[in-house]
């Protein structure tokens, strides 16, 4: 079976997605190739042994680029998207190829993120017109359940299924395939705290609104525990946030993008994800990976990953009283905490390695085909 993956993205969850999920696709026994933006991207493929090419669509009409996919598709039984642009640019060839086409809803754009696995009355970012969120709502998922009428859809979590099928796309084109990492054979050793010693918090997040770290920052404020934060990632809410932490004043250390976020993970003792909007978060999947607990919002496809009460505690959004209540609480039960973390590790080792979800994605192309 000839699989080519496409994203038109230089990073991102669609890419770091890819990168586990391209490399166990080709361990499952696929011939693998991956389309991507650029030779640095490219280049992330080839180190872990999977063919990659550079076919860069530059924008949502880069009608040329995605001529140039045409010769690049030849011979493919599946050709799998993973980003907006590369699903609107690429599943048209890719059907007049005669391959089976697949393309992977991994989020739904910020200004109308919030709505998954919520009401239509769910958080949009400030400044945000009722045009665009009707356009989006309703224009964009139009355009979306034409474009689905090419092949089939994946999403990743049942939340995701629900809103795709409430939104006009065809329930018998919707399959669920959660994603998957890469897990170490035995969770990581971490050094166990005392309720006498800080209790060390940890996000990694892209900065932004729908990720809700200044929720966090405001909890940490409020909180009665004697507590650092650790925030990995970036972007434009960066400085906002560094100035509410000093403002506040909260011990929080902002790393910027870090490579290294696992090995990170084993030095926390609790990891937070206070996001108002999420998919099937990857972040969460490395904590349990890390045997961390995780203390994460309702939202989105997260009760799907974290079991309240099991792995982690659960919260409702953008409520910094009931995060900072979560916090002390699970601060006062160090042992507690360690068995959540053990708990979360169980579970991410027996549903969510990354042969396992490339099995799965292995056999629903078979069933399609």
């Amino acid at each position: 079976m000839r699989v080519v993956y496409v994203s038109s993205l230089p990073k991102g969850g669609p890419v770091s997605h890819l990168r586990v999920l391209a490399p166990a696709m080709a361990r499952a026994g696929a011939d693998v190739q991956v389309l991507c933006l650029n030779e640095e991207v490219a280049d992330m493929f080839r180190a872990a042994r999977v063919a990659a090419s550079v076919a860069p669509l530059q924008h949502k009409g880069d009608v040329a680029g995605a001529a140039r996919t045409w010769r690049l598709l030849r011979d493919a039984d599946v050709v799998h998207t993973h980003d907006r642009r590369a699903g609107l640019l690429v599943r048209p060839p890719a059907r007049l190829r005669g391959a089976l086409v697949v393309h992977s809803y991994h989020g739904l754009p910020e200004e109308i993120a919030g709505r998954l696995g919520r009401d239509e009355s769910g958080p949009s970012p400030p400044g945000v017109s009722r045009a665009r969120i009707a356009w989006l709502l309703h224009g964009y998922s139009r355009i979306e359940s034409i474009l689905v009428r090419f092949g089939f859809a994946v999403a990743p979590s049942r939340a995701m299924a629900r809103f795709l099928a409430e939104h006009g796309i065809p329930r018998q084109r919707i399959q669920v395939v959660p994603n998957g990492i890469d897990l170490p054979r035995k969770p990581a050793k971490r050094k166990r705290t005392t309720a006498g010693d800080p209790l060390v918090l940890g996000t990694a997040a892209n900065l932004e609104y729908h990720k809700g770290i200044d929720v966090l920052v405001t909890a940490c404020a409020r909180s009665e525990t004697k507590l650092r934060l650790e925030v990995f990632g970036e972007g434009s809410w960066r400085s906002r946030l560094e100035q509410q932490a000093a403002d506040l004043g909260v011990d929080a250390r902002f790393a910027g993008h870090v490579d290294d976020v696992r090995e990170r993970m084993r030095k926390l003792d609790l990891f937070v994800l206070p996001s108002r909007a999420e998919n099937f978060p990857l972040a969460a999947l490395e904590a349990m990976a890390a045997a961390l607990p995780v203390l994460a919002t309702r939202v989105g496809g997260i009760p799907e990953v974290v079991l309240d009460g099991e792995t982690g505690v659960i919260v409702e959004p953008d409520d910094p009283f009931a995060l900072a209540a979560a916090i002390d609480d699970l601060a006062g039960d160090r042992d507690r905490l360690a068995g959540l973390g053990d708990a979360g590790w169980q579970r991410a080792s027996s549903l969510f390695d990354a042969d396992r979800m490339a099995a799965r994605m292995k056999a629903l192309y078979e069933a399609l085909r």
